[in-house]
């Protein structure tokens, strides 16, 4: 498989995990055991920095500067 294609799958994965600790899937108990999931702002780090991989590899990157006052 292409690293394109990996990370774009990769991202997909990221964003199915944001999106289900966002409607109230963070942590849930089966039986006597507690399970939690990834930290939501681990997960936003992680979305941020493959959309940034896939911009590079796509050349899609855009570099800008901010302007102050002269």
């Amino acid at each position: 498989m292409e690293e394109l294609e990996i990370l774009k799958t990769q991202l997909s994965n990221v964003r199915a995990a944001i999106l289900a600790i966002e409607t109230g899937a963070q942590e849930y108990q089966i039986a006597n055991r507690r399970l939690s999931k990834a930290d939501l702002a681990t997960l936003y780090a992680r979305e941020s920095n493959l959309k940034t991989q896939i911009a590079q590899l796509s050349g899609n990157d855009l570099y800008f500067a901010e302007l102050g006052r002269l």
